[in-house]
């Protein structure tokens, strides 16, 4: 066979000379032109020269800064190609590969690129190491045949050199491998594979009207059965269009086909029928037909060929490379299933490249590397020094990642011995992971992501129980206390139990009253484990002195309850009577009202009296406050809320000042009667509440009523209008039978007039005032995108179009003020957190419209408690969060806040958890506690004008000590001291 290959190659030589030959003319005439186009815009093209130039060196100091940028990376290559910059196109290439994946589109450009700077046999050498390089990255691995095609046809170019036909078979059985079952796109290997055996059996045949040789028989008999092979191999794998390859195949053969390649082809015709409505589904699917992989991957999962698997998972992350859970799925699959060394690892790798933001890819990337035998080397330097550059998007992540790492250099290590080089690099391991928690994680999140300090907890664990060390255990557990977990008694009992397990009875004693003196969320506990240990190992004398510090510390804590439930009940008297204090004045002040309106005569006075009854139908309470900004998601139902604590307003206007004119000319419908019966025949339970309606609704009683009657028959619509006529966004809608209700709470978020109407029950909130429909997210959206710095004038639809490369979402939201202007915010759900996080990657801090925009998870902040004070609950709001998520630190005005004002702490006590319970806000005096435990006594007029005049520096731009009388520099602190001074009467201009 070695003879017969020589032979062909001898007889191909001249071919391939020949199509070089042409290709150098073709060159040398692009090179003249190109030289002759020159000459005629030199001129014109120095300019643009210059500038791409300068566009070139930013993008190269930008990379030097920050070497993750995609985008930054695709626009060096582009110029530089363009440019002609061949040396550090190159370069830019190389750098660019060592970090991301690159597109097919890339990885053609580079390729024909080296192709034709190629001339010698050594260059041909590095041009097939490129390939090599580029057929390992995941697109161009599955996504289609054209990279293993150039490849195959690259190599036929070397066919004249020893054993170049041999090679070019090679990488097309390679091909086959790779993509030969894609049922879509894997055609066209097989037919570039037959084709060039053509051409080999073309060189084979003898001379017509010659009679051939025994060898040259025997070799063109060898050729004719390799094509034989390639059409027989074909027609067993399911392919679309597998009928023309059958009928191709009955053409060209001289004999019948047999029966077992007929039987092999029906079987595998089969089989693509039951495969053809998945790969249809695709076909006309949207981007990125995640689902429509995943139910394809379920079904060739279910038949369990491990080719058609591996090349179905292969085909789904070409589209999804972004998704992490597709990549887990796979890597999973691998490592339980196939357990191919070379394929596990490669696909590991690629997954982290693809999504080096999830932390779960590098830690089964981590276990695989050990489960095969990787060098230490590999694994920690080459690994985990890369996962921890990745950039994760929490804080618990890092800890995850380092739990990881250190169980892997703990399986490493030789416990018989009492010291090695394995142990001391553990230890080494564990202190500077306890330093990179403290120093790199806590100041980019503001947290450690380890407040049970689990890492300290493991190490402590492994001295004890391993190394026998229980002294280094002690000192770990020491230091675990002092971060603030001291007050658990989950702790202290795993203290105890490690004291148990491997220490004495003297350090298990000690915990153990430690425990009861420093727990504050379950103090009963530990309590009862003391009693137990002491029942069992303890003397009587060590028995008493257990009894009397468990009574004496219960006695402790149910008086520091039993405070607690004093204060909240005192509270809950005070709030009472302020509430009955606001009503009393209320109530005066519509009597004063009405009284002035008494001396008002005519039609105008009716018209009055009118609108006066309309107030009085509606609940009585306060105006509902205008949210503040920076309340977090979900911000655009604050109308819905506020409305939903009152019905405040006029009910029954359909044009808001028309009506007004109308009756003042004349025009007097029975108002307050109709009022008055409508009032009596009002029934919530037949009732919905629909809020954050368009305040230029026109005609929201007729739009309400025909939205409404697809749900049944109504009896009225009542819309909520202001003093002065304008629509309030909300109204209620009663229907004639109580069970058309459930119909109509189906339309909640359906959209009227562009925006997204909420419908909820209609509760009478005096009746049940802790009845909420609405609930807040206020915690971290992993799904869900906040967007600021957008241009005012940006719309939905370019925000969409933004967006959608990114992944598929469920809802754009823009935010607007109450007038409708937008704020430049935007919130985008997506269908996941891996798209949500992608987005977070590519879109933060790029140039939209001229405006660069920032990008973060959502992490909305937490709401205010319903019932308390106006002041108390805007003073709240100026409180800096105490976490804080991937937006970082919340941003605050409490700098600017008077000390004098802040609150009081109280004395701190415990609820379940560790959670503090809830203490009084608002000013209060800076008075001793008396021994009773009484409450600070509210401000009271000359005590807030005390504040506002005490120690005053009239000195330019001076604040004197405690900090009595501020300038107020902005919007936000004029709304603060306005509301803070509705908790009291008037000034007078003297006191002032």
């Amino acid at each position: 066979m070695a003879a017969t290959g020589s032979e062909e190659e001898t007889q191909l030589q001249d071919m391939e000379e020949e199509a070089a030959g042409g290709e150098r003319e073709m060159e040398s005439e692009e090179e003249g032109m190109g030289v002759e186009g020159s000459d005629e815009e030199e001129g014109d093209s120095s300019d643009d020269e210059k500038e791409n130039e300068a566009e070139i060196q930013r993008l190269e100091e930008q990379l030097s800064i920050n070497a993750f940028d995609y985008n930054c990376h695709v626009d060096l290559i582009k110029l530089l190609r363009q440019e002609g910059e061949l040396v550090r196109l190159h370069r830019a290439r190389q750098k660019m590969s060592e970090l991301f994946p690159l597109t097919e589109e890339i990885w053609l450009d580079w390729l024909k690129d080296e192709i034709r700077m190629a001339d010698q046999d050594s260059d041909r050498e590095k041009v097939y190491e490129l390939f090599e390089k580029a057929v390992k990255d995941y697109i161009c691995k599955n996504a289609g045949p054209e990279i293993w095609l150039e490849y195959a046809q690259y190599s036929i170019g070397g066919i004249g050199t020893q054993g170049g036909i041999q090679k070019v078979r090679e990488i097309f059985e390679r091909a086959l491998t790779a993509v030969g079952l894609h049922m879509t796109k894997g055609t066209a290997v097989w037919e570039a594979f037959r084709e060039f055996e053509n051409a080999i059996l073309g060189t084979v045949q003898p001379l017509p009207g010659s009679v051939p040789t025994p060898e040259q028989q025997a070799l063109l008999n060898a050729q004719l059965e390799r094509i034989h092979t390639l059409f027989r191999r074909q027609l067993a794998v399911p392919l679309l269009d597998m009928e023309a390859t059958y009928a191709e195949y009955e053409e060209w053969s001289d004999k019948a086909i047999s029966a077992a390649v007929t039987q092999q082809y029906k079987k595998a015709l089969q089989q693509m029928e039951k495969s053809k409505p998945y790969e249809e589904a695709l076909l006309v699917a949207e981007p990125p037909k995640l689902a429509e992989y995943q139910a394809y991957i379920d079904y060739e999962l279910k038949e369990g060929d491990p080719a058609r698997i591996q090349v179905i998972f292969e085909r789904a992350l070409a589209e999804n490379c972004l998704v992490p859970d597709m990549w887990a799925k796979y890597t999973q699959y691998l490592d339980r299933q196939l357990k191919i060394k070379d394929l596990v690892l490669s696909s590991h790798d690629r997954a982290v490249r693809n999504c080096p933001w999830t932390v779960g890819l590098w830690k089964n990337y981590l276990l695989a590397l050990e489960r095969h035998g990787a060098e230490h080397q590999t694994v920690s330097v080459d690994n985990f020094e890369k996962a921890l550059n990745a950039g994760f998007i929490q804080a618990t992540d890092y800890v995850e990642i380092w739990q990881a790492y250190l169980d892997y250099l703990r399986r490493r290590v030789d416990f018989s011995k009492e010291s090695s080089r394995e142990l001391e690099e553990l230890r080494a391991a564990f202190t500077r992971a306890l330093d990179y928690m403290k120093q790199d994680v806590e100041e980019r999140f503001s947290e450690s992501g380890d407040p049970s300090c689990t890492i300290m907890q493991i190490w402590a664990r492994i001295e004890a129980l391993h190394c026998k060390n229980m002294q280094k255990a002690r000192e770990l557990w020491d230091s675990i206390m002092t971060k603030g977990n001291a007050k658990y008694a989950n702790m202290w009992l795993e203290y105890y139990n490690l004291e148990r397990s491997y220490g004495d009875t003297q350090h298990c004693r000690k915990a153990l009253h430690r425990a009861v003196q420093c727990t504050s969320d379950y103090p009963e506990h530990v309590c009862e484990v003391l009693l137990t240990f002491e029942r069992v190992e303890g003397t009587l004398e060590e028995w008493d002195i257990a009894v009397q510090k468990t009574e004496n510390r219960l006695t402790r804590v149910n008086e520091q309850r039993a405070k607690v439930a004093e204060k909240e009940a005192l509270l809950a008297k005070q709030e009472e009577e302020k509430a009955e204090q606001r009503r009393k004045a209320k109530a005066e002040k519509k009597a004063q009202k009405k009284t002035q309106k008494m001396g008002r005569t005519g039609e105008k006075r009716k018209a009055e009296e009118e609108e006066e009854e309309e107030d009085e139908w509606g609940e009585e309470s306060e105006q509902p406050m205008k949210k503040h900004k920076g309340e977090g998601d979900q911000g655009f139902r604050d109308a819905g809320e506020e409305a939903m604590e009152t019905e405040t307003g006029l009910f029954g206007r359909k044009a808001p000042l028309a009506k007004t004119s109308e009756v003042s000319a004349g025009k007097k419908p029975q108002v307050a009667a109709a009022k008055q019966g409508n009032q009596d025949k009002r029934n919530d339970r037949k009732s919905v509440f629909v809020s954050n309606l368009a305040f230029t609704l026109e005609d929201p009683e007729t739009k309400i009523r025909d939205f409404f009657e697809r749900c049944g028959p109504v009896e009225e619509v009542r819309p909520v209008y202001k003093q002065n006529g304008t629509f309030r966004g909300y109204c209620y809608v009663q229907f004639e039978d109580q069970k058309t209700v459930p119909e109509a709470l189906k339309l909640d978020r359906q959209e009227m007039d562009g925006r997204p109407m909420f419908v909820s029950p209609c509760v009478d909130k005096s009746k049940n005032p802790n009845f909420k429909v609405f609930k807040y997210s206020s915690s971290l959206e992993k799904h869900k995108i906040f967007i600021s710095g957008l241009p005012f004038s940006c719309t939905k639809e370019q925000l969409e179009e933004l967006c959608k490369e990114h992944g598929s979402f469920k809802d754009i939201r823009l935010v607007t003020n109450r007038a409708g202007k937008p704020k430049g915010l935007a919130y985008v759900e997506f269908e996941n957190e891996e798209q949500a996080s992608r987005a977070v990657l590519k879109m933060d801090g790029i140039v939209f419209q001229d405006h660069t925009i920032k990008v973060a998870i959502s992490n909305p902040p937490q709401r205010n408690v319903t019932g308390k004070p106006e002041s108390s609950r805007l003073l709240g709001s100026m409180i800096p969060r105490q976490l804080y998520g991937a937006r970082g630190k919340g941003r605050t005005q409490l700098s600017m806040f008077p000390r004098a004002l802040h609150r009081q702490p109280a004395p701190q006590a415990k609820a379940e958890n560790g959670t503090l319970q809830s203490q009084p806000e608002g000013p209060v005096r800076e008075e001793p506690a008396s021994a009773s435990g009484a409450q600070p006594k509210p401000l009271s007029n000359a005590d807030f004008a005390g504040l506002l005049l005490k120690k005053y520096n009239p000195s330019p731009g001076h604040i004197a000590d405690e900090c009595c009388l501020y300038t107020v520099t902005s919007l936000t602190h004029l709304a603060w001291f306005v509301q803070l001074s509705r908790e009291f009467e008037p000034i007078s201009k003297e006191q002032y």
